[in-house]
């Protein structure tokens, strides 16, 4: 009986030692993120407090528009702005302010955006960051081809002199505000904090703080999601192509992607993915899209 209980005391022992050999750690699970949302977010220091691309609130996603024929009629063009005005307008920075607007530049340019949450005025390392990387001309001609950046920065001040004060301070509220509800809406603590969306609107990638020396490593990571973005991007707007989106091209060079929802004796109603219209003249276009407008006038028996 005692050399069953000894041989049965063996078989477990072993078992044990043989389950704790072969067990499976969850870690190497932890460091492997799902698809699209990008990589473990880790300093060159391998700091333990890395935190995972994504885990905020995702933004609104452009809507877009239903299917819909072309409208071959006359219309009414009054309040919608010039197309030739939206091409013509130069940016004032390499950062836009306002989000709606950097959200329409990444959906008529096809780039992901990188909004970069900032206090100009507190914080050391957000300067930090901006002297070793954002300020830098290498990453400014980079970003110029690759993304749209958006800057949010807590330190808010309205130098406009052709306003009273109390326009400054209700316009300085305001801005507070708005800053107060894009962190609300990104989940956004501390600065400086990062993060990457793609056209659509869609949270690619969240980075958060940063450290000395930790530039290259900070924008490889910036790139390596830029590149996963492509993909994605792609497919949103084959997507849209096949509800009649396509490439509009000025005289100038300059295009938007949108869609031809009226035409009337040379004139155009033009709509974005987010919704907003433009009119523009034929003559005003590229000879390519002068002539699918003549393919299309064809295919319906137009003149």
């Amino acid at each position: 009986m005692t050399v069953l209980w000894k041989s049965a005391a063996i078989l477990v022992s072993t078992m044990l030692l043989l389950s704790c050999g072969t067990e499976e750690k969850p870690i190497a699970k932890r460091l492997t993120p799902p698809p699209g949302v990008g990589p473990v977010i880790r300093s060159s220091t391998d700091d333990p407090k890395a935190v995972v691309a994504g885990g905020n609130a995702p933004a609104t996603p452009i809507s877009t528009t239903a299917p819909e024929d072309i409208a071959w009629i006359d219309f009414e063009g009054e309040g919608i702005p010039e197309l030739s005005q939206l091409l013509s307008t130069p940016k004032k920075g390499p950062w836009e302010q306002s989000e709606t607007i950097a959200r329409q530049s990444a959906a008529r340019e096809g780039k992901p955006i990188l909004i970069w949450f900032t206090d100009s005025s507190r914080s050391p390392v957000c300067k930090l960051l901006s002297s070793e990387l954002f300020a830098t001309h290498e990453f400014g001609k980079w970003a110029d081809q690759h993304i749209v950046r958006l800057r949010v920065d807590s330190n808010v001040a309205v130098d406009e002199t052709e306003l009273s004060l109390d326009e400054k301070v209700t316009r300085e509220a305001s801005l507070r505000e708005y800053v107060r509800n894009l962190k609300k809406r990104y989940r956004v603590l501390g600065s400086p904090s990062l993060l990457m969306l793609n056209p659509s609107g869609a949270v690619i990638a969240r980075f958060r703080g940063y450290k000395s020396g930790d530039a290259d490593f900070l924008w490889g990571l910036i790139k390596h999601n830029t590149h996963a973005a492509e993909a994605s991007t792609k497919e949103w707007r084959k997507q849209l192509e096949a509800k009649g989106y396509r490439e509009w091209e000025g005289k100038a060079g300059k295009s938007i992607f949108a869609k031809l929802v009226s035409y009337s004796n040379g004139k155009l109603i033009l709509i974005e993915p987010g919704g907003e219209r433009f009119r523009t003249d034929e003559d005003n276009l590229s000879r390519k899209d002068k002539r699918w407008i003549e393919e299309q006038k064809t295919s319906r028996g137009i003149e």
